[in-house]
C-alpha cells in the first residue's frame, strides 16, 4: 500500500460519508473494514428479488434538509412509511402510541377520554419525578400500555428490569393523541430504492476499499499509512481498553425464506411478551413499494430478531449509556482529544445510539472541520 491522506477505519455510513467528502476534496483515500461487505450494519443483501436488511430494519427519516439533499445524490429514496404492530398475546397493537392504540386498548374514541384514562393511571401510581424506566413509562402512557406494550419488550431488549434502567431510554418515544400510526414525525422518510448497499458503494466510489481486513491484526502498519485516521471503532478498544471495557447489548438474527407471498402484512411486528424470546419479526419486502400491490414476488424473506447478551468479541448493537458506561466513555473521549491524528466517529467511536441522519450529519461536519 502507498502513502495515503486518510485512512478510514470502518466503511459504515459515517465512514462512507467522510470517505466520499475526502475524495471530493482531492484527498487520497483508503477505508478498511474487517468485515466482509461495505455498509456496517445497513447492509443490504438481494435475496430472492427482495433487498434484506441483514442487521435488523433500518428507515431513514431526517428534518434536515441539508442530509437528505446529500444522500439523494447516491440514491433515490421511496415513500416507505413505519407503521408498527404489536403483538400482546392475542391482541394486536398500533405503534407509535397513538389514537389507535388507545382505542383498542380501552375501547374509548375520543383524545379527551384517551388523556382522561392515562391521566387516572398516572395518579394512581403517585409518581412525582421518573427515577427508572417502568416510572417515566407509566408516566407518559399509564400501567395499562406499561404492562402490556413496554415491559416485556423492554426486558429483553435490555436484560434487565425496567426499574433497573435509566429514564431517558424511554423518553424518545412518541405518544400521539390523534389517530396517525406514522412512527416518525420527520419530514422526509424512506428507503433507497435498490437498498443501502448500493448507495453506500455510490459514496466509496472514490476511495480504495479492503475487506476482510482487520486493523488491530497490523495496527502498527496501518497507523503509518496515512497522514490522518477516521476510525469508527470501539473507541474503548483503540486504547486497548485501558480504564476498562464499555459495555454494549448484542442482536441475533435469525432469517428465512417463506414460501408464501405475504407473511404478516406488515415490514416489522413487536412482540412484547417476554415470554417470546425475539422482539420482533421483520418482513422485508414490506419496505419496498414494489411489493405492496404492483410487481408480486411470490416468496417473501423474514427474519427473527432476538436481544442477546453481549461479549467481546460479538458485535456491539447498543451502547449501554447508564451513568457508570458514560462516566468511563467520558475517560475515553478526553483521552481521544488529545490526539492529533485520530478522529472517532459514528455510533461506536462516540458510544451512542444515533439515528442514521445523524450519523450523516455528523460525518459531514466532522469532515468539514478536519479536511
Amino acid at each position: 500500500m502507498g502513502k495515503y491522506d486518510l485512512l478510514i477505519v470502518g466503511a459504515g455510513l459515517y465512514g462512507a460519508v467522510f470517505a466520499e467528502r475526502a475524495a471530493a476534496a482531492g484527498k487520497k483515500v483508503l477505508v478498511i473494514d474487517k468485515r466482509a461487505h461495505i455498509g456496517g450494519n445497513i447492509y443490504t443483501e438481494l435475496n430472492e428479488g427482495i433487498q434484506v436488511h441483514m442487521y435488523g430494519a433500518h428507515i431513514f427519516h431526517t428534518s434536515d434538509s441539508r442530509v437528505w439533499e446529500y444522500v439523494n445524490r447516491f440514491a433515490g429514496f421511496n415513500n416507505y412509511r413505519h407503521c408498527l404492530l404489536a403483538v400482546y398475546k392475542d391482541e394486536l397493537y398500533n405503534l407509535p402510541f397513538n389514537m389507535n392504540t388507545f382505542s383498542k386498548m380501552w375501547g374509548i374514541r375520543t383524545p379527551a377520554e384517551a388523556r382522561e384514562k392515562i391521566a387516572a393511571q398516572v395518579a394512581q401510581a403517585g409518581i412525582s419525578e421518573a427515577a427508572n424506566l417502568e416510572e417515566q413509562a407509566v408516566s407518559l402512557v399509564g400501567r395499562d400500555i406499561y404492562e402490556k406494550l413496554i415491559e416485556g419488550y423492554t426486558r429483553k431488549q435490555w436484560g434487565r428490569e425496567c426499574r433497573e434502567l435509566p429514564a431517558f431510554i424511554i423518553k424518545r418515544l412518541p405518544v400521539r393523541f390523534v389517530y396517525d400510526n406514522n412512527y416518525f414525525n420527520d419530514i422526509y422518510q424512506g428507503i433507497p430504492e435498490g437498498g443501502y448497499t448500493a448507495m453506500v458503494q455510490k459514496m466509496l466510489s472514490s476511495a480504495e476499499v479492503e475487506l476482510d481486513t482487520d486493523f488491530y491484526a497490523d495496527r502498527e502498519h496501518f497507523m503509518s499509512v496515512a497522514d490522518r485516521i477516521v476510525f469508527t471503532g470501539m473507541i474503548d478498544e483503540f486504547y486497548d481498553h485501558c480504564f476498562g471495557r464499555l459495555e454494549y447489548r448484542g442482536l441475533k438474527f435469525e432469517t428465512e425464506i417463506l414460501d408464501t407471498e405475504n407473511f404478516q402484512g406488515n415490514a416489522v411486528v413487536n412482540y412484547t411478551e417476554y415470554e417470546i424470546p425475539y422482539t420482533r419479526i421483520i418482513e422485508h419486502k414490506h419496505f419496498e413499494l414494489k411489493c405492496q400491490g404492483g410487481e408480486r414476488v411470490p416468496k417473501t424473506v423474514i427474519t427473527r430478531e432476538y436481544p442477546a447478551a453481549w461479549k467481546p468479541g460479538d458485535e456491539p448493537y447498543y451502547p449501554v449509556n447508564d451513568d457508570k458506561n458514560n462516566a468511563l466513555y467520558e475517560r475515553y473521549r478526553e483521552l481521544a482529544a488529545k490526539e492529533g491524528r485520530v478522529i472517532f466517529g459514528g455510533r461506536l467511536g462516540g458510544y451512542r445510539y444515533l439515528d442514521m441522519d445523524k450519523v450523516v450529519a455528523m460525518a459531514l461536519d466532522d469532515s468539514r472541520e478536519s479536511l
